[in-house]
């Protein structure tokens, strides 16, 4: 019977106990997210902060803008998810209390009318009549025990009693603290929101500035996915090259390809270079950045531009705006296949890593020499700072064989 009455109770508490968990847990989540996206705002403000504010940079600028906009939407996205899980743990939390409140009435009220019966009956007279009344030794003892169980069943009542209230006044505080955080909040989503709407408003502006020449950034958009093209296109033959060179040292043969024709091209490995590209293979979603901060500014595949939508890019690996002197860095060890030299005296880098290539484009100066093995995370050049935007724009592209691949799909978190 006794179990019975027990058992919803137990039950609830497991309950509680796994429900206040999982939220506790999943609102920690959201906590770090929201962390982290303030260090990316501030990071992003300081950054974009820096750049010079021209005419010819108003595509540039529209962009930032449309990017802080997008942090700053998820980061009250984030704000609105907290606030629900806070929700959710107040109420769960009130129930609590109230149950609690219910238990502690009900422990005081049978305390109470135990220490009255116990007081009725507390002379030491009436303790003693009550063993010596006993019609056997084994009636006596068994009195004697009820006594000694009576007295420390009182006594454990009085503690739980405290218990209780104790427990009670921590869910009272927790309580509390969990309505100043939901409090606080919703004003910094309140905050984020007005800034959000000044910044639209800036948007709006620039965009009427840009649309009065569209058909001139348009040019412009289709000049730079033009050098683009010539660019990815030397790439490509130099892996093509790479490719023949390769193969004919493994097996005596080559294919004699050329940038721009459907004929695959790949490398026949060796069993090191096997090796390399499986744990290569083994770290997709892992990789490190690029560059130590940064944030992803053209993403990869063929897109309508961000600003003119009229016109369209094609991008073969990622752009990603960091700040003036950072250091490009190898995402995995490999060899440096080769340094190409750009337009306007950048170069960019080729490593390989068994059948799979990552380059890094719009280098002032690098590092490294063809042929030098580089580990993950090593500095491989200086980052090129645009003189006129002040941006400093890391070109990524990673591929297996000639097959360009997404790299937010291998970097870690991109």
């Amino acid at each position: 019977m006794q179990f019975k009455i027990y058992f919803p109770i137990i039950i609830f508490a497991v309950f509680f106990s796994a429900t206040m968990h999982s939220q506790n847990s999943k609102r920690q989540q959201l906590e770090a997210r929201r962390t982290q996206i303030q260090k990316d705002i501030v990071y992003i403000n300081a950054l974009l902060s820096n750049t010079k504010r021209k005419e010819s940079n108003l595509l540039s600028d529209v962009k930032d803008l449309k990017h802080k906009i997008k942090v700053r939407e998820e980061l009250i996205s984030v704000i609105t998810s907290e606030s629900k899980e806070l929700n959710n743990e107040i109420y769960v939390n009130q129930l609590e209390i109230n149950k609690n409140k219910r238990d502690l009435e009900t422990l005081k009220k049978d305390y109470a009318n135990m220490i009255f019966k116990s007081y009725q009956s507390k002379s030491q007279n009436s303790r003693i009549m009550f063993l010596l009344s006993s019609e056997n030794f084994f009636q006596a003892y068994k009195r004697f025990q009820y006594m000694k169980q009576y007295t420390s069943f009182r006594k454990m009542q009085g503690e739980e009693i405290q218990e209780k209230t104790t427990k009670l006044q921590a869910l009272t505080d927790s309580l509390k603290i969990k309505k100043d955080q939901k409090t606080a909040l919703l004003n910094e989503k309140k905050k984020e929101q007005t800034v959000i709407e000044k910044e639209r408003k800036e948007q709006e502006n620039l965009l009427s500035q840009v649309k009065e020449k569209e058909g001139n950034y348009k040019r412009q958009i289709q000049k730079f996915q033009k050098e683009e093209e010539r660019i990815d296109a030397q790439i490509e033959r130099l892996i093509r090259e790479a490719i023949a060179a390769s193969n004919k040292k493994v097996d005596g043969t080559s294919t004699k390809t050329t940038a721009g024709t459907s004929s695959k091209a790949t490398f026949t490995l060796t069993a090191e270079a096997k090796e390399l590209a499986s744990k290569f293979t083994s770290n997709k979603g892992s990789l490190p950045w690029p560059v130590e901060k940064g944030y992803v500014s053209t993403y990869y595949g063929k897109q309508p531009h961000p600003i003119v939508s009229s016109a369209t890019i094609q991008s073969n690996g990622v752009r990603i705006t960091t700040e003036a002197g950072s250091k490009a860095r190898a995402v995995f060890e490999g060899t440096v296949l080769a340094i190409q030299v750009m337009s306007g005296n950048q170069k960019a880098v080729l490593i390989q890593h068994g059948n799979y290539i990552t380059v890094y484009k719009n280098l002032e100066n690098v590092y490294v020499s063809t042929g030098d093995k580089v580990s993950t995370k090593q500095e491989i050049g200086t980052i090129f700072t645009d003189r006129i935007t002040g941006k400093t724009i890391l070109g990524f592209i990673l591929s297996k064989n000639t097959d360009t691949e997404n790299p937010a799909s291998w970097i870690y978190k991109m």
